[in-house]
């Protein structure tokens, strides 16, 4: 099987390099509970992103410019603490997808969001995406 530009689908099986943010705590407006959408008690999330590559691009040159940058990723997710309410916590992480692919280098990602502070018996619940490139 091939993608439409002619090459491989990727599957990491040559090695990758893994780009990440980890446990990123802000403060949203999210849910579709009633007791979720108290406009001045945004909740606790926690973030996660992890970006893949190939690993080879920091081989053709030095700085940032030869590297996945996980820099715009936390600040767009730091920059959601002040946007209007968001129902669903999948409509965020498909923005933190595109976000993720805007890099052409980044062949799949994972991201993910749990709300630690839903159920008293459980540590987290949330929702978790892994996507490859088309």
């Amino acid at each position: 099987m091939t993608t439409p530009q002619g090459s491989p689908p990727w599957t990491g099986e040559k090695g990758y390099a893994r780009m990440m943010v980890r446990d990123l705590v802000v403060r949203v407006r999210l849910g579709v509970h009633a007791h979720e959408r108290v406009p001045d008690k945004p909740q606790r999330i926690i973030v996660n992103v992890e970006m893949f590559s190939d690993g080879t691009s920091h081989l053709e040159g030095e700085g940032l410019a030869s590297v996945v940058d996980y820099d715009p990723i936390h600040s767009a997710i730091a920059a959601w603490e002040g946007r209007p309410h968001v129902l669903l916590i999948e409509t965020l992480l498909e923005e933190l997808i595109a976000l993720c692919f805007k890099d052409a280098r980044v062949r799949a990602c994972k991201v993910s969001i749990v709300k630690p502070d839903i159920y008293d018996a459980a540590a987290a619940a949330g929702v978790e995406i892994y996507r490859v490139r088309a």
